[in-house]
Order: C-alpha cells, then sequence, then structure tokens
C-alpha cells in the first residue's frame, strides 16, 4: 500500500463558473485556470500520481499544451485512473478537504462524493470530502482563490500491498 498526497489552488474571478469534485456550484465567481480548474479533482489526482511515484498533473495535462484548454476535471481524474489501473494499482481510498471562505459546500458535498467515486471505480463510502474556512486568513480566507487538498491510498494488484 502506498500513500499519496495532493495540494491545488486557483484564484476566484468573475465569469467563469465554479466546479468543485466535478459539481457546478452557483456563485459569482468561478476558479481561473487553463481547464475547467477543479481544484479538488486536481488535487485528488496529484495524490493518485504522487502515490504511484507517476509525477504530477502538470506533467501528464502540462497548462502549455492547447489539449487540455478548457478540461473537464474529471476527465483527467478518470485518465490518470486508467494509468494506475494499466500499472496494477486499484484505489483504497481518497480523503480530500477544500478550504473555501464561501460559498457554502455543504449542500454539494455528497455530489462530490458521488463522482468522485463513479470515476475512481470505488464505493462511495471510501471517499471523504470535507469543506472548511481559513477564517479570513490568507488569500483563501480574503475570498481570493480557493485550495483543496487530498491524501489518497492505492494497493498493488501483484502483493495487495
Amino acid at each position: 500500500m502506498r500513500v499519496g498526497f495532493g495540494y491545488d489552488v486557483h484564484r476566484l474571478v468573475e465569469g467563469r463558473p465554479l466546479i468543485l469534485g466535478g459539481v457546478t456550484i452557483p456563485f459569482e465567481k468561478g476558479l481561473a485556470g487553463h481547464s475547467d480548474a477543479d481544484v479538488l479533482l486536481h488535487a485528488i489526482s496529484d495524490a493518485l500520481l504522487g502515490a504511484a511515484a507517476l509525477g504530477d498533473i502538470g506533467t501528464h495535462f502540462p497548462d502549455t499544451d492547447p489539449a487540455f484548454e478548457g478540461a473537464n476535471s474529471a476527465s483527467l481524474l478518470e485518465n490518470v485512473h486508467q494509468m494506475l489501473e494499466q500499472r496494477g494499482i486499484t484505489v483504497v481510498n481518497i480523503d480530500a478537504t477544500i478550504a473555501a471562505e464561501a460559498p457554502h459546500m455543504q449542500g454539494y458535498i455528497n455530489q462530490m462524493r458521488s463522482v468522485i467515486a463513479r470515476v475512481l471505480s470505488i464505493e462511495i463510502g471510501d471517499v471523504s470530502v470535507k469543506a472548511t474556512t481559513t477564517e479570513r486568513l490568507g488569500f483563501v480566507g480574503i475570498g481570493e482563490g480557493i485550495a483543496a487538498y487530498a491524501v489518497c491510498l492505492i494497493q498493488t494488484a501483484e502483493t495487495g500491498a
């Protein structure tokens, strides 16, 4: 078994939809980025890639590549999952936290968990998504951006470890 950690952050801007965990959340701002800028799915992708020692999301889906402009991050996560499966690696569980002052995430958490579980072919009970504020501290606290943190546990088929 191997553990991975991922982190991502994007600036909040007007004129873009807010997509977190593959769910569009009504809000006056969205996240800036080359793709749909879903910080939660990016952090999970980085955690999985890191656990498998396969680099990071920028290595596989660079923001300099026009092919990934406006990319759906759930599709990127699905590609990461396929990379793992090709190496005989399965995802055991995901634990993630979104840091945002607004909007409130509570009504969307189960939808996010469902999307992540479906994309990774695991049970919804193996996906934890939490949301917190930063008590108005830092760039997240003053509403300039949203961050996400994720840890994962993966297992290789050959060893079961």
